[in-house]
């Protein structure tokens, strides 16, 4: 697979795909190499962004708007089974490569091709608040982005099973495809339960904070050192929860809708209830009577989750990183290292037919 990528979308797919055996060769500008191996310094000497969605990729810069540079691209094209880009939809189409019948193309965009956004820049945080999701998240009068890149993360597993699925139909038909999708789409795929309930009861699920807009006691319930965020979804988990705590049957939280409308006054007489109660001993004591919950941990636990077992120190460049292996087992997987820009060069570049007398004229040019 061939990737012209950068920032998390598309990364993201090809590192899943990365995951599952794929050969992923990482097209990067030379010198800078993908803008996001520098949103932060987190894992040695690239971002925590950049180690999360290329471990296990190649790295080749080359500088395609030079006619060498370009000789290259086109070479390894031809031999690629997978192409994959994220460039604007403008640049892109200025490159016109000469792509073979057989090869699969995926290209993601910010709104898509065409209509009134085709030419906006599109970031997770812009296509959040395009698609929604930026109003429904937050407190009261409070908005707030969600606290991860959902939308390129939506994007990247969309792209994934697209690619996947289009390896099982060229296995079949020996034709390759070009999928096309956006940021927006996949992001507005996930909106559709919120806009299916605001355009089924006419307003859209007030902003609850860690609450369910719908449904309670279902959020985080404070209690003496921290706080557990309870579940409660059905009759028998709130009959179970009412006798643990010795709350007597009430018409105003008779039903899940009278108990969102009193959440308040609900939620105060569980954390007096539980305010002598530990974390930990307030889990145990929901667990036992059957009551769904959980504790709420701060991210930095979740490197010591005792769930999590399996952790292994990735290489970075600059040193390692504590990374998971992909989350379905069944299949045989080894972690790959986090390229450092260029170091697979003379590795592409041999394989695609480069003596070591070109290969060193490519550096003088400055194609590399």
């Amino acid at each position: 697979m061939v990737s012209l990528e950068q920032a998390v979308a598309v990364p993201y797919a090809t590192r899943l795909l990365a995951d599952l055996g794929a050969r992923v060769v990482k097209v990067e500008r030379p010198g800078t190499g993908d803008f996001a191996r520098h949103y932060d310094s987190a894992c040695g000497e690239v971002s925590s962004y950049f180690a999360w969605t290329n471990a296990g990729k190649e790295s080749l810069t080359l500088d395609i708007t030079h006619p060498d540079g370009r000789e290259v691209l086109d070479r390894l094209v031809s031999r690629a089974d997978v192409l994959l880009c994220n460039l604007s939809p403008r640049v892109w189409e200025r490159l016109a490569l000469d792509l073979p019948p057989s090869l699969i193309v995926g290209e993601l965009s910010g709104y898509g091709w065409d209509g009134p956004y085709a030419d906006r820049k599109a970031f997770d945080a812009l296509v959040q608040s395009e698609a929604g999701l930026v109003s429904l998240t937050g407190e009261g009068d409070v908005v707030a982005r969600a606290g991860i890149s959902v939308a390129d993360i939506a994007a990247g597993v969309q792209l994934q099973s697209a690619v996947l699925a289009a390896l099982l139909q060229r296995g079949r038909t020996g034709e390759g495809v070009r999928l096309r999708l956006s940021l927006f789409e996949a992001m507005a795929e996930w909106m559709h339960q919120p806009m299916l309930y605001a355009a089924g009861t006419g307003a859209a699920a007030p902003r609850s904070g860690a609450h369910h807009p719908s449904i309670a006691p279902y959020g985080p319930v404070a209690c003496a050192d921290g706080a557990v965020h309870l579940a409660v979804q059905n009759d028998g988990q709130w009959q179970r929860l009412c006798g643990l705590v010795g709350l007597a049957p009430e018409e105003r939280f008779a039903t899940v809708t009278s108990r969102v409308e009193h959440r308040a006054e609900l939620q105060e007489l569980l954390e007096q209830a539980f305010s002598d109660l530990t974390a930990t001993e307030l889990l145990t004591t929901l667990d036992a009577a059957d009551v769904p919950a959980a504790l709420t941990r701060p991210i930095t636990d979740l490197a010591t989750h005792p769930q999590l077992d399996t952790w292994v120190d990735v290489p970075v460049p600059g040193g390692t990183a504590r990374m998971l292996p992909p989350p379905v087992a069944g299949f045989e997987w080894s972690p790959g290292a986090v390229p450092a820009l260029g170091a697979h060069n003379d590795a592409v570049l041999t394989w695609l037919g480069y003596s070591s007398e070109e290969r060193t004229a490519l550096r003088v040019r400055c194609v590399l």
